[in-house]
């Protein structure tokens, strides 16, 4: 039996997956994000362990038996996230997370500080990064930024409160802009330019090699044996890679979760970083990603269904459903409620409903939210296919993925079927529970990382793509023309 532990922005998620990669226990608990000023993203790491504790706790009480049989445990998480600590691992503030846009500023320094930044770490300098967010504690809070002895990012803070070890995998660690990507090795050039150097960093495995053995007194809470091995592990999208069987040239995914992320997986690598496209290391030996990232993705769902009254977002679903396709009283939405990146790269983006009219109700609303979610996975497309990515095959993982109708949106918007898997709305932390098997096992990836049970695959309607078309090609317009507007007071 392997576990996989997933640290999200909105949940921690903890699986149960057998010998026969059969998911046999689901537990999660809900986290909280904090915006004390505009731009802010932060979270308190003490919620994150303890949101650990219960989901793992859920399973002991669903699995107990089946959990004493664990041996091997994956960690992913959400990316980029700022967790800073002192000589005795005690947190000196809130961890700044991936959507925090406060250090666009610092961005530009160091761009202008490490004229090969881009070359180096395989993107442009942009606030979601760890560096930029630290160079903002530096010239902000000086006093915190005195006392850092160690910077983690989210899932490694849980790795160090279970195994005591502090380790990162190179998929994760790229999400930091503090490495070599090419070299897959932390780069003095980049940790010299945040006033930082290799002592304050954790080590570097990767994904599927062992990192760490769980402390005794964890194993006991969680009900595990001895000797529970945590593997390398990885962010959350190449968790989620590893996941669907995105672990060869060729293949893509797209993730609906908190944020949209739109993956490839490469044997090389290949950045774009000038059209805000990263070039990461895939969390396993001899693979690299290129990844689209959007800041707002399922989560636009979740608001229009808090903001307009639903009473969830699946009767929001269903809503939409039964109003049919219809052109009349859809608005357009720009879905950027916390900035965007790819492939704006603008932390003072905005969400805007455009079009509104007197035939506007609840289900067009919630309707445009999803179509306006899919225009930017097509700009995301088109900017990773310009940066040389092969994109043969797309799967749909994450929360969102468990909407049929966004998956018929989705299709007719990229213009190419998705795949739809057995098991894909959990997609990152099944594939941490892979990566938990091959730290213990020793297995290959090829025989492990494979393409799960197909659930369906959603064709290109050419109907709804006539439909769409006139809408796309006013909803480009959108964002060039309100650009001078964003982050005015």
């Amino acid at each position: 039996m392997f576990v996989g532990l997933d640290l999200g922005t909105s949940s921690v998620k903890a699986v149960l997956v057998d010998e026969a990669q059969q998911i046999v226990g689901v537990a999660s608990a809900a986290l909280t994000v904090e915006s004390p000023q505009p731009l802010w993203s932060e979270q308190d790491p003490a919620c994150w362990w303890r949101a650990a504790n219960q989901a793992m706790g859920q399973l002991k009480a669903e699995h107990g038996p089946l959990m004493r049989q664990v041996a091997g445990v994956g960690l992913s998480g959400q990316m980029h996230g700022a967790t800073l600590l002192d000589k005795a691992d005690a947190v000196l503030r809130p961890c700044i997370l991936w959507n925090d846009g406060r250090s666009g500023a610092q961005c530009a320094v160091l761009e202008d500080r490490v004229s090969d930044l881009r070359a180096i770490t395989g993107n442009m300098a942009m606030p979601g990064f760890t560096a930029p967010k630290v160079l903002w504690v530096a010239q902000n809070e000086p006093e915190i930024f005195g006392a850092i002895a160690r910077v983690l990012l989210p899932k490694d803070y849980l790795r160090l409160l279970m195994t005591g070890e502090a380790l990162s995998d190179m998929s994760d660690a790229s999400a930091t802009l503090w490495l070599d990507v090419g070299a897959r090795a932390w780069s003095d050039k980049m940790l010299a330019a945040t006033g930082l150097d290799g002592s304050a960093m954790p080590g570097l495995v990767e994904g599927s090699d062992p990192a760490g053995v769980i402390r005794r007194s964890v194993a006991a809470e969680w009900g595990l044996r001895d000797g529970v091995v945590v593997a390398g592990g990885a962010g959350d999208q190449p968790a989620g890679a590893a996941g669907v069987g995105t672990v060869v040239p060729g293949r893509a995914f797209i993730s609906l979760g908190t944020s949209g992320v739109y993956f490839t997986a490469g044997d090389s690598f290949q950045p774009n970083p000038d059209r805000a496209v990263h070039a990461m290391c895939h969390c396993l030996p001899g693979l690299w990603q290129q990844m689209a990232v959007m800041l707002n993705g399922a989560s636009c769902l979740s608001w229009v269904t808090q903001a307009t009254g639903a009473g969830s977002e699946a009767a929001l679903l269903d809503e939409i459903e039964a109003a049919g396709d219809g052109s009349a009283g859809v608005p357009l939405f720009l879905p950027y409620l916390t900035g965007e990146r790819t492939p704006l790269n603008d932390p003072h983006a905005q969400g805007v409903f455009f079009g509104l009219s007197g035939q506007t109700d609840r289900a067009a609303l919630g309707r445009a939210v999803l179509e306006g979610v899919a225009f930017a996975f097509g700009e995301c497309q088109e900017a990773m296919i310009e940066g040389g990515a092969v994109l043969d095959h797309v799967s749909v993982i994450g929360g969102g993925a468990r909407s049929a109708l966004w998956g018929r949106i989705l299709a007719a918007a990229l213009n190419r079927p998705l795949t739809y898997h057995v098991g894909g709305e959990v997609g990152p932390a099944f594939g941490a529970a892979r990566l938990g098997r091959l730290a213990v096992t020793g297995e290959t990836a090829e025989e492990i990382c494979v393409m799960p049970p197909i659930d369906q695959v959603v064709e290109p309607d050419e109907d709804l793509q006539g439909l769409l078309s006139g809408r796309l090609e006013r909803w480009r317009l959108l964002y060039p023309a309100l650009k001078p507007l964003f982050g005015q007071d």
